[in-house]
């Protein structure tokens, strides 16, 4: 008997990326050169100090920690940082500008990702139907290629961004607009590419 392809999607408003994001955001790290800002946090005055690119290197690692942990992992040990609860670990050597740049913001950074995060959670089970969604879209692939998707995996970031759209975020993560999310024939299109890049 064949193993039937299986797939698996998380879908989520991680507490641990909307904090990441909103300290990119008031850091004012432009890297992922493409990621929107997020709506209702303040965004960093123009004429505010450049951001060095340690500061910049130290966040994307971060980062890449945050979305993928069990893709990169970090070379020491990591270290949770100060007014951020269990929301950021560091490492204890080479992140040393970005804990100092942080911490001063932990607690507005806090309120807004945890708020974000209950939007989140509150339009999920007021909705429902994320399975149905994605499943929509596998669907539809598998007609338009006429064959069943391969197995793979896939997270969804379902985040308050300015502006509507989807980005990839990692090899298997992609961020989404929480109101494109909402927009059954619209997010089923933005879904396509993403299913045929991995399925």
């Amino acid at each position: 008997m064949v193993d039937k392809p299986q797939w698996l999607i998380r879908e989520d408003a991680s507490t641990s990326v909307l904090v990441a994001l909103a300290l990119r955001q008031l850091l004012g790290i432009r890297v992922p050169d493409d990621l929107p800002s997020l709506r209702g946090l303040e965004v960093r005055q123009p004429d505010a100090v450049e951001v060095d690119d340690e500061l910049e290197r130290q966040w994307r690692e971060y980062w890449d920690m945050t979305v993928e942990p069990r893709a990169h992992r970090s070379g020491v040990p990591l270290d949770l940082v100060d007014g951020f609860e269990t929301l950021v670990a560091l490492p204890t050597r080479g992140a040393e500008e970005l804990r100092d740049a942080i911490v001063p913001h932990a607690p507005a950074v806090l309120k807004y990702a945890e708020s974000a995060h209950r939007r989140y959670v509150e339009s999920v089970s007021s909705s429902g139907g994320a399975y149905r969604a994605y499943a929509s879209a596998i669907a539809e692939f598998e007609r338009e290629v006429g064959r069943r998707a391969h197995s793979f995996e896939l997270n969804v970031q379902v985040l308050p961004f300015s502006q509507r759209g989807i980005w990839w975020i990692g090899a298997l993560s992609v961020a989404v607009t929480d109101g494109l999310r909402r927009d059954v024939v619209a997010f089923d299109t933005a879904m396509r590419p993403v299913i045929a890049e991995l399925a």
